[in-house]
């Protein structure tokens, strides 16, 4: 191969990678306190969650972040999260190699002044606690929805936000839980905490709180 071709080829290769990084950067300008809700498409797991809470527009949400920090680009903007073992900070472009099927929250601007306080906790105080295999509200593990929820109470005890609701793991219909729940807390040897108070992404999605602002890729049961 001559070298004006391999040159050429090169330049080929270098203007797709580009073209294709300058479509995944948002047209939009995010803020700190935006939530993204994500479509994990994480297995059974996140079936069961998806399965029993329809989020925005009938979206399947199974994960959710709240942002940190905003930089000038995906590798720069961060987001805490509750994922794998801990509480931890993720870069967007981390965040979004895992799914771009994600919907951005907005709280309204009454409750704006809320977000630096509920960040602030969460950056100081939650990052690098467990992560809430339980899915118990009342201890010292957190879950996704929960840092959220736990830093707007922080800021808030008496915000309606993010409200708490009855979770339930069973088979929409049914007063049977699903398998996948069975199977994960015998392996935890802890009970289905069938009725305990929580929330989940889907629910938060729908909050009378927050409006939906920007869309990368419409979520699986997005009905518009």
């Amino acid at each position: 191969m001559s070298a004006k071709h391999f040159f050429a080829l090169a330049m080929g290769g270098f203007f797709i990678f580009y073209v294709s990084l300058m479509l995944r950067q948002p047209s939009f300008n995010f803020q700190e306190g935006d939530i993204f809700f994500q479509d994990l498409d994480c297995g059974p797991p996140c079936d069961a969650i998806e399965a029993v809470t329809q989020g925005y527009m009938g979206s399947n949400l199974s994960h959710c972040a709240i942002i940190t920090e905003v930089g000038p680009d995906l590798k720069t903007t961060k987001l805490a999260e509750a994922i794998g073992e801990t509480v931890t900070e993720t870069t967007l472009e981390e965040f979004l190699n895992r799914s771009n099927k994600v919907l951005v929250g907005r709280l309204n601007k009454e409750h704006a002044e809320l977000i630096p306080t509920a960040l602030n906790h969460i950056k100081s105080n939650l990052i690098g606690k467990p992560y809430d295999f339980i899915f118990d509200i009342t201890d010292d593990s957190y879950y996704c929805s929960e840092i959220i929820y736990e830093g707007l109470q922080f800021a808030d005890s008496n915000q309606q936000i993010m409200q708490l609701n009855p979770m339930t793991f069973n088979v929409p219909g049914t007063n049977t839980p699903f398998i996948h729940w069975i199977e994960y807390y015998e392996e935890l040897n802890h009970e289905i905490p069938e009725g305990e108070l929580g929330l989940n992404p889907g629910g938060m999605s729908r909050s009378e709180g927050l409006e939906i602002i920007y869309i990368f890729e419409k979520p699986s049961g997005y009905n518009n």
